[in-house]
């Protein structure tokens, strides 16, 4: 049985209203006892993960990506702070290959398990889902990564053969209305405690 306060920080509406996680990942973060903190923040990146997709989808539809892949990533992509839980409030990464092994003992494929690590390392042999993540994994908060914008900016300029300029502008506008809300986003995750 979960506890209240993951149960809130599960179900709350936040402002903006989050959409709610994927089943399979309420139910793991409830097994394994997530913090509340925890689960506010991937709700958040889940969501912004979920306008990038969808604007994917609308502005570069020649782009073969997987978007459920993409949304199960931003669900789960920090659940290793499940174990290493002084990185909900403070640096590390000792979280990123440990929720890596943790999503394969819960029976995770390597395929949607490899998000808990390509999330904050990120090189040209990663796949779009994994940029997106990423890219999500940032904007959640208003920050920018200028690297990892352009990483992705390059795959889409050459999936859609637009300029690269024109491609640049419209992840621009995206994140700019994606950062509008981040304050709202930043006070949900911070009403939800990291013990609890």
């Amino acid at each position: 049985m979960p506890s209240e306060a993951l149960r809130r920080a599960l179900t709350e509406p936040g402002e903006p209203p989050l959409h709610a996680l994927p089943g399979e990942v309420v139910g793991l973060l409830e097994k394994l006892a997530a913090p509340p903190r925890l689960a506010a923040h991937l709700r958040a990146v889940h969501d912004v993960a979920r306008t990038l997709t969808d604007w994917l989808e609308k502005q570069h539809p020649e782009v073969v990506f997987d978007r459920e892949a993409t949304l199960f990533g931003a669900a789960v992509h920090d659940i290793g702070k499940t174990i290493h839980r002084e990185e909900l409030s403070g640096p590390g990464s000792a979280h990123e290959q440990a929720g890596y092994e943790l999503l394969l003992a819960q029976g995770i494929e390597e395929e949607r398990a490899r998000f808990a690590r390509t999330h904050a390392s990120w090189g040209a042999d990663v796949g779009v889902e994994d940029l997106l993540v990423s890219v999500a994994d940032k904007a959640w908060k208003a920050k920018r990564v200028t690297d990892l914008e352009q990483l992705l900016v390059d795959r889409l300029t050459v999936a859609s053969g637009q300029p690269s300029w024109e491609v640049f502008m419209a992840l621009d506008d995206v994140l700019d209305r994606i950062a509008a809300d981040a304050d709202g986003r930043l006070a949900f995750q911070s009403l939800h405690p990291v013990e609890g």
